[in-house]
Order: C-alpha cells, then structure tokens, then sequence
C-alpha cells in the first residue's frame, strides 16, 4: 500500500472538516493517509446525525469559538486543547472494526513513544449500548463514554474516535485529548441545570488527558512525530511522504 502523512497545522473548523471529506474522496486505490491537525479557533464538532440546536450557538460564539459538522457519526466533541488524527484507507482489506481497532492500536504505540508512563493506556473492551446511552441528555458530548476498542488510561477515555465507510474507503478521525479544556462543553450544550451538573462529573471523572497524566505541558511537535512512529510500526508502513499544508491535495 501507498502511505502518505500530511501535516497541515492549525485551520477552522470548516476546513478541517472539508479536508478530511477530500482526502476520502480523492484518495488512491491501495493507500493508507495520516493526517495530524489542530484547530483555530477552538471549534466544536457535532456527529453527522446530530442537531445544531443541541448547542447554544450564540454563546459558544460570543465566546470566540465556532461550530462544525462532523461527516462522521458519535455525538459533541470541543476541539480544543488536542492534537487530531485523521486516516483514510482506500482499500477493500479493511474491515471497519479491524481498521478501527488497528488504528487504535498505533496510536497507543505512539503514546508510548511520547512518554513512557503513557504505556498504561489501553482499549476499551466493554460493547456500550448506544440506543440505551443516547436516550440521556449524558450522551449529548463524546466524551461521556468510550467505545469499544477506544483508547483509555487507568478507565478513562483519553482519546475519542469516529469513523465513517463509503464503498472500501474508510474514514476516521478523532481528538488526542492534550489537556482538560475539552470540559468545558458542557457550557455550550442545552441540557438542564442537573444535567449539566451530571455531564460535568462524569467527564471529570471518566476523561483523561496526556497533561493530566504527565504533570507537563505537552510538547506537539514531539507528540506528532510519536503518532507517525507509531503508525509505521503497526501497519508496516513508511508513511514517509510528508505533505505539507502549501502542497496539500492540489499536488496529489
């Protein structure tokens, strides 16, 4: 398989979104592509399936943030203090729950190699039952519960995934929580006074962050290069064409 990394630095919301959607769509046959990003301004995403009217768009605004759909499925996450992975696989070899799983497991590979007290986390094992999970207003942030073979240290969730499968092209993404800021979307969901107060506890006490976990600023650059570390070693990749954000898929 062709391996690409990509590496396109800080962009809105919308273009970050659309990115990802482009990357799918233009994607070779036979090829694997990672790409690391962040956010400018901190944005918050919404599952494919999920209403704007969830969030209180005037406040979240005014505050200086924005808001964006996911192409992919899950519920509300704040893109903030993180680092986002994204990987296209264009190939009919991959299952959605094998690339899902896979792709999990780089990413702990690549969390080791940023620190080694990091190689504690884990994949969840336990199934949720989404139907029963969505029927609480707890369901409404991503973060409230990890799913099946997402990343978790000492059973909190430190990474959440979404992934989407059209024709043999899969698409997932998710947020490498770097510190806790993610918290604050409680601030920004409508949901009730106790609502809010129970979503505030579960994800103080059911999310991580690498920060949290360390005690130090998390250094990004040595962060991405863990990630691509990472992914070369479970897929046997190379992952050595480094596309930068001048170049992008214009060149591809």
């Amino acid at each position: 398989m062709k391996s690409y990394f990509i590496e396109t630095g800080a962009n809105t919301g919308e273009y970050n979104m659309k990115f990802d959607l482009r990357l799918a769509d233009e994607s070779e046959a036979e090829s694997i592509n990672l790409r690391l990003y962040t956010w400018d301004p901190y944005c918050i995403s919404l599952g494919a399936n999920q209403s704007f009217e969830s969030l209180d768009i005037k406040k979240l605004t005014a505050d200086g943030f924005e808001c964006v759909k996911r192409p992919t499925g899950g519920r509300a996450v704040f893109h903030s203090e993180e680092l986002t992975y994204s990987v296209v696989i264009n190939s009919g070899a991959f299952t959605p729950k094998g690339a899902y799983k896979q792709i999990n497991e780089a990413l702990l590979l690549g969390l080791s190699f940023y620190d080694s007290r990091l190689t504690d986390a884990g994949l969840e094992n336990e199934e949720v039952n989404f139907k029963q999970h969505y029927s609480s207003g707890l369901s409404a942030a991503c973060f409230s519960v990890p799913s099946r073979s997402e990343v978790k240290f000492d059973g909190r969730k430190l990474i959440g995934s979404a992934q989407r499968k059209t024709g043999n092209v899969i698409l997932q993404h998710g947020s490498i929580n770097t510190g806790d800021f993610h918290k604050r979307i409680v601030d920004y969901l409508i949901l009730s006074g106790e609502e809010k107060s129970d979503l505030q506890t579960l994800l103080d006490n059911k999310t991580s962050d690498i920060r949290s976990i360390t005690g130090q600023e998390v250094d990004m650059q040595k962060l991405s290069d863990a990630i691509v570390k990472g992914f070369r070693q479970e897929f046997k990749l190379g992952f050595e064409n480094l596309i930068k954000l001048e170049e992008s898929l214009e060149n591809r």
